[in-house]
């Protein structure tokens, strides 16, 4: 790795954030040490998952000195009081800032809110204190709208959040294809979208459960695709990481591509993808040294 290279691929993994259910909040306290203080932890919104649950988790992310940013699913949200109570608890209790947005995986809303504008339109995010408010991209494309209706819809959100003078900042589904992650953020860019990115990287795990995951949640996984992100068809019994698919994001990345940086999703367990995380850096420290 050149020199140049390593100094920015340092400075692109040392800005990590990192997904973390309410249900793994033991893994995140017992490898607390191992991540920065005031790194991003964000905390999905499960169904299996009540409130108290999700609360209890950003609690937790708070008291380990990191900077909690749990998602709202606004189909899931059964009523504005719903949400309201939530943030209230949220912001009260641990401080809470920032949030994601999502819409959902319900076909009918369970409540007022068709989608995460809808949430934005409330005025309760600012109302409560919420000063970044995370919205979803798309680089492989979205189940169900165009091209063009995903553009707008990302546009409109960003200025809508900012016209309620809060931070948008884009949080990525994860991806196997580091050439298509950086043809979404050219064409993001030449939008003059210029907001933050958080892009998706699936953590280290056994490659059935990469393609599990990638199955539930509409990712492309085609065997042209798994090969550039390094996993052979011929092995899906072994395990793999994203070093390939991180690698080609720093080769390709470039100051007109703004603010970017990498959100795991660490499939296999909190302690391997901050192991990962640890090697890589020291892969980057030989590189620097020689």
């Amino acid at each position: 790795m050149p020199a140049g290279t390593s100094a920015h691929a340092e400075a692109f993994i040392n800005a990590f954030s990192l997904e973390v259910s309410a249900k793994a909040m033991p893994a995140l306290r017992a490898e607390a040490d191992r991540i920065p203080r005031g790194t991003v932890i964000s905390i999905p919104w499960l169904a299996s998952e009540d409130d108290d649950a999700r609360l209890a988790a950003v609690r937790t992310v708070r008291a380990l000195g990191f900077e909690p940013m749990p998602h709202l699913s606004a189909r899931r949200i059964g009523s504005r009081t719903a949400l309201e109570r939530f943030l209230e608890r949220a912001t009260s209790e641990a401080g809470v800032e920032r949030c994601l947005l999502i819409a959902g995986d319900l076909a009918t809303p369970a409540g007022p809110f068709a989608d995460s504008a809808s949430i934005i339109e409330t005025g309760r995010l600012e109302r409560f204190g919420i000063k970044v408010v995370g919205i979803g991209g798309h680089p492989e494309g979205h189940p169900a709208m165009s091209g063009d209706a995903r553009w707008q819809v990302l546009e409109r959100k960003c200025q809508a959040i900012e016209a309620r003078r809060m931070a948008p900042v884009i949080v990525t589904q994860f991806a196997f294809d580091a050439d298509a992650v950086l043809a979404w953020l050219d064409a993001l860019r030449a939008r003059g979208i210029s907001v933050p990115v958080l892009v998706g990287v699936p953590g280290p795990a056994s490659v059935s459960r990469l393609l599990r995951y990638a199955a539930m949640c509409g990712v492309g996984a085609s065997a042209s695709m798994l090969a550039k992100y390094g996993i052979s068809i011929g092995r899906l019994l072994g395990t793999a990481g994203p070093e390939v698919f991180v690698d080609r994001l720093v080769q390709g990345l470039t100051r007109a591509h703004g603010q970017v940086s990498p959100h795991f999703f660490p499939f296999g367990g909190v302690a391997p993808s901050l192991e990962w995380v640890a090697q890589y850096r020291r892969r980057i420290s030989i590189s620097q040294r020689r």
